[in-house]
């Protein structure tokens, strides 16, 4: 996805604080001045008391050091705070940008959004399934990843491709699985407004690569809407209602085992994450996987699209 030129390294330092939590940019700024500002006390008569050859020396250094405090106990905490501007806003944003788009009925709500939006929405997609999410930009050495997600201790790749006139080919497919093989993540995903060659599917098939079309993504963002406007769930509970059908099981046993099989609910069916069509609980037969539960798409093999299990 194309990226615009930074105008200067300001904006790199100031995009790249912009990433982290709105509170987090304020806490650097707090932090960040009285620690420059003793860097920043003018030189005491002990300075000059170095012996020998090495008192210029020390005395340029100690002069570099608290020149550069100087500035820099005002400049580091203005640019701190301007991050969290920039961070809340994009906070903003990115929560208006999903409300709207869960509210279409159709995919063709997702053509009319640059890519920077579409990244945005995405992520945040993302985030509310529970992941940690941070914006790479996509041109770094990282060969195109636009979003890197973790949890749990694992990390997942994202491409994001905003193309409306033309399907994502294998070849995307293939640069994403050789950066996560490369870089050791344990999966990766390839999201797009649009859909994905035949020759896509089939690579991606059986390698921890899940591509999501221009329907899977409303389908997954309308789900991740619904999961955050729960005051009583978070974001793991994306998946389904899980945590409500436990609490239901409990309620039930205290009634006894009658009530428990009569009011126990069946395991919530995810949506496909490929065409939006409901999934089926099904189970691994070769394999390293076998034996593992997964969820499985309704329409295969017309759609192959799978989602872990629990």
């Amino acid at each position: 996805m194309p990226r615009r030129k930074k105008s200067s390294p300001l904006d790199d330092v100031l995009d790249l604080l912009a990433m982290l939590p709105w509170w987090a940019c304020v806490l650097l700024a707090a932090v960040s001045y009285p620690l420059l500002h003793r860097w920043a006390a003018p030189l005491q008569p002990s300075d000059f008391q170095t012996p020998g050859g090495a008192l210029a020396s020390a005395l340029l250094q100690k002069t570099i050091v608290q020149g550069l405090a100087s500035v820099g106990q005002y400049l580091v905490p203005l640019v701190c705070l301007m991050a969290a501007a920039v961070s809340a806003v994009r906070r903003k944003r990115r929560r208006s940008l999903l409300a709207d788009v869960a509210q279409a009925r159709h995919a063709d709500a997702l053509d009319g959004m640059g890519w920077r939006e579409f990244e945005l929405l995405v992520g945040e997609a993302y985030r509310l399934q529970g992941y940690r999410v941070a914006e790479t930009g996509g041109d770094g050495p990282d060969g195109g990843v636009d979003l890197v997600l973790a949890q749990g201790g694992e990390k997942f790749f994202v491409q994001c491709k905003q193309w409306k006139a033309y399907k994502v080919g294998v070849a995307t497919v293939r640069e994403l699985y050789g950066v996560m093989a490369a870089q050791g993540a344990t999966g990766g995903f390839v999201v797009t407004s649009g859909r994905f060659t035949q020759d896509a599917e089939a690579f991606a098939q059986g390698r921890n690569i899940t591509l999501v079309d221009g329907r899977g993504l409303l389908a997954m963002v309308q789900r991740a809407r619904q999961a955050a406007s729960r005051s009583n769930y978070g974001p793991s509970d994306f998946a389904g209602a899980v945590g409500a059908g436990a609490s239901q099981a409990q309620a039930a046993a205290a009634d006894g085992p009658a009530a428990t099989a009569a009011t126990a609910p069946a395991p919530a069916r995810p949506d496909c994450p490929r065409c939006g069509a409901a999934m089926q609980l099904r189970t691994a037969r070769k394999g390293a996987n076998a034996g593992t539960a997964f969820w499985g798409c309704s329409t295969y093999p017309g759609c192959r699209g799978t989602r872990a299990a629990g």
